[in-house]
């Protein structure tokens, strides 16, 4: 195990091992955080599907919840927030984007889908069914989704080293492509 893995975040230097308090757990301590973690992907393959599971969890359908898994279920790449909100709208014209953010946090907290962060953009969602790691180069934009199983080792190491559950597939590695190498 690593004396002091260092870390910067919002301009704070942070040690392993520190015992400082956060989040109700202590830094470095390999107890499970006390906060709620978002369950896996829920096993949904339609829109009717997912409204029986938000109603279920006791959410109401509603129209532009249907609109908005329409739109999920019809996209087969990564749609930022204001995308979905413009295809939403285009078929529900006085849907707010504050309805569309509502929405896909509830979906999210669900398991019915995920958002990823690919590279300096804003968030992307998709289906949790179809999330996928990435590779995206920073010379030329270009996205690889990356295998789950290339992250194995990875999560393997990060458990028994640090006691941390890595999320691959919320954040792309950024590198260089093979043809920018």
């Amino acid at each position: 195990m690593p004396q002091s893995l260092t870390y910067m975040r919002a301009g704070r230097k942070c040690l392993y091992g520190a015992r400082r308090e956060r989040n109700g757990h202590t830094l470095g301590d390999v107890s499970k955080p006390s906060a709620p973690q978002t369950p896996g992907p829920a096993p949904v393959s339609s829109v009717d599907e997912v409204l029986a599971l938000v109603r279920s969890s006791g959410g109401r359908v509603t129209s532009s919840r249907r609109a908005l898994l329409e739109v999920l279920f019809d996209t087969v790449h990564h749609v930022t927030a204001e995308e979905l909100a413009e295809a939403v709208q285009a078929r529900m014209p006085d849907v707010h984007i504050s309805t569309i953010y509502r929405n896909l946090d509830e979906l999210q907290h669900l398991g019915v889908i995920v958002h990823s962060h690919l590279g300096h953009g804003p968030a992307t969602y998709q289906l949790a069914s179809n999330a996928h790691a990435h590779f995206i180069c920073e010379n030329c934009g270009a996205t690889i989704e990356a295998p789950e199983e290339l992250f194995q080792g990875l999560a393997r190491s990060a458990k028994s080293r640090l006691g941390f559950s890595i999320d691959p597939l919320h954040f792309a590695i950024l590198g260089r492509c093979s043809a920018c190498a």
